[in-house]
């Protein structure tokens, strides 16, 4: 442990392996928060920067958020000695008339967000946050909650949010009308794809908002509401379905795969594991269950997270205000609260008292039609080849999206500039530039598929440009095969994985750049990515990416195969991998795989495919 990370971590050298070390996690992550309450309680301000929406709103995200987790750990039995402080703050961030309140809700507002927590907790702890309440501030709560409902809330996990708030009241003996409540219940089913997989709302997104948000407060109303019996059966056995599929979205180590927006919730991940328990769903075995969600929080002890004062900074792996959105004020991170839903279970649950079981082998690659995914499972990583999914609203939606490949070891790069097509990351992407300074990468997918184990995506960088995409595990390698037609020439740059750079004055890795291939061996792993019989001759690269563009490691380096294409047809082939074994490396290079022909893959789609997921919805099957 770095004398950095000891100070940059509350959680490092916590072994988050029985209750009582998730508890004094939950308390070790809260307490630097003591400082940022306001003399009313009702505001939580942990930073400088701006979100989209006004601070008032990001006060109440800090306040409200720590709820998903000091909830359950009261409801558990847990000490929690702050409750008249958030007792207080919650009446006077209702009421009018005093100076912290939180202002009125309007549509699709981040306030919206934030009740959704305190309705749970009202659900679960009222003897702490409304039994002490006088008669005055009842109401206010109350009025406040009741003229949130009736609002425009986004189309999307959103949706649930009325639910939760509908939760509270109920528990406090607050009448509201469950219409509302129904029809919004009824179009959080409609967003259900099949195989235990919904989407975020009418767009083609499959993320971790699936399982942190769709799932995670599914069960919480399977476990909470107190009829709608044939809903609650539906939300539990869409859970049970799932679980076999989630979990190849984890590595073997505890991370999970860096894809999709709100990355900066970070151990949030670990929500439907946390989820499955409160609600007493055995949809794996417990001790398996127990893994994922004890690896996942263990995971996260060994990373930087946290800003000196020991508040959960905006960013992923460390600090990073590049890779966050546009809704991310300081208190957002606190949403990983959600991790800490078992505290709500008696000590003498299985889910506590049985025995961590490792992670089972997943030798053979795990298609996934309704990510567009297909999953392989290498040493300490988990990685996803991926078609089908986008995100125009989102900063870096195409980097958080539509790479042909994600990874948990490997973390996805943003860009910091379009503009510098020579120094871009590139990482699991093809990108196109016409003046050798801005450059093009998939954002949508016209068309795509998926036939056993192999992904096809059909994309335009330009309407003129057309390129199809063909992705095939070949595992620890994976093939990319792309056809492109231009009316032009073309710049290209496609890249590997980016791994972990080492500081200048140190100088660690061994690299080999030639034609057709690059090989970077790093510290502790290698990526290489090999051109493997392109139509034209491409240069192997070892690419500085810009610092902190990588989610989890500041410094990077990334392979790249760089060519200029010409007008016509160009087929590229492509070869990439990366390992956390630096001695293996030269074995490994020195055995690349064998490349399929184009007109096999092409008649394997040919004799029957399926169109993915997170399209169908949109296109048809």
């Amino acid at each position: 442990m770095t004398y950095a990370l000891r100070h940059s971590n509350p959680l490092a050298g916590n072994p988050l392996k029985t209750r009582e070390d998730v508890e004094k996690a939950l308390l070790d992550l809260f307490n630097p928060l003591l400082p940022a309450f306001s003399e009313g309680g009702a505001r939580v301000s942990l930073g400088a920067t701006a979100a989209h929406f006004d601070f008032a709103a990001a006060d109440l995200e800090g306040f409200a958020r720590p709820l998903w987790g000091l909830a359950p750990y009261a409801a558990g039995g847990g000490d929690f000695p702050h409750w008249p402080l958030y007792a207080k703050g919650l009446a006077n961030g209702t009421d009018p008339e005093h100076p912290e309140y939180w202002g009125k809700v309007t549509d699709r507002d981040q306030r919206m967000v934030e009740l959704a927590a305190i309705g749970f907790a009202l659900r679960l702890v009222p003897q702490h946050l409304w039994d002490p309440l006088d008669e005055r501030a009842r109401r206010n709560v109350a009025s406040y909650l009741l003229e949130a409902r009736p609002h425009q809330f986004a189309d999307n996990n959103w949706k649930f949010f009325r639910v939760m708030i509908d939760l509270g009241l109920e528990r406090i003996g607050v009448d509201f009308d469950r219409s509302l409540t129904e029809t919004y219940l009824r179009e959080l089913e409609a967003f259900y794809l099949g195989d235990g997989w919904y989407r975020d709302g009418n767009v083609p997104r499959v993320d971790h908002y699936i399982p942190f948000a769709m799932h995670f407060y599914g069960l919480i109303y399977a476990a909470l509401a107190q009829s709608d019996g044939d809903r609650k059966q539906r939300f539990r056995e869409w859970a049970r379905l799932f679980a076999p599929n989630i979990r190849h979205w984890f590595a073997n180590d505890g991370g999970t795969l860096v894809f999709g927006r709100s990355m900066t919730y970070r151990f949030a991940c670990a929500g439907f594991w946390a989820a499955l328990a409160f609600a007493d769903e055995e949809a794996l075995p417990w001790g398996e269950v127990k893994g994922y969600y004890l690896r996942h929080l263990r995971w996260w002890a060994r990373h930087p997270i946290t800003e000196r004062d020991g508040v959960l900074s905006i960013g992923f792996g460390y600090a990073n205000l590049l890779m966050s959105e546009n809704y991310n004020s300081p208190g957002s991170p606190y949403w990983a609260f959600k991790a800490f839903l078992p505290l709500a279970l008696d000590a003498s649950h299985p889910f506590w008292t049985t025995e961590e079981a490792p992670s089972p082998d997943f030798p053979e690659p795990s298609p996934q039609p309704q990510p567009g995914m297909v999953m392989m499972h290498t040493p300490g990583n988990v990685v996803a080849l991926s078609s089908g999914q986008e995100n125009l609203q989102m900063r870096f939606g195409s980097e958080k999206y539509a790479k042909f490949v994600y990874s948990s070891r490997y973390a996805f790069s943003v860009e910091s500039d379009e503009r510098i097509y020579e120094g871009a990351a590139l990482d699991g992407m093809l990108a196109f530039s016409d003046d050798n300074r801005h450059f093009r990468v998939r954002e949508t997918n016209e068309d795509a598929r998926i036939a056993g184990n192999i992904l096809y995506a059909r994309w335009r960088p330009w309407n003129d440009v057309e390129v199809e995409t063909w992705l095939t595990p070949a595992s620890p390698w994976h093939i990319r095969i792309h056809r492109i037609r231009t009316p032009r020439p073309l710049h290209t740059a496609e890249g590997g994985f980016a791994i972990p750079r080492a500081d200048a004055y140190r100088k660690l890795e061994r690299i080999e750049e030639r034609e057709g291939a690059a090989l970077i061996i790093g510290a502790s792993d290698f990526s290489a990515i090999l051109d493997g019989g392109s139509s034209v001759k491409r240069q192997g690269i070892a690419q500085k990416a810009p610092p902190n563009t990588n989610l989890l490691y500041p410094k990077t380096f990334v392979p790249q195969l760089r060519a200029e294409i010409g007008s016509g047809e160009t087929i590229l082939m492509t070869a990439a991998i990366a390992l956390p074994a630096p001695a293996e490396a030269a074995r490994i290079w020195n055995t690349p795989p064998a490349f399929p022909r184009l007109a096999e893959i092409e008649d394997v789609f040919a004799r029957g495919s399926q169109r993915v997921g997170a399209l169908s919805w949109r296109m048809g099957p």
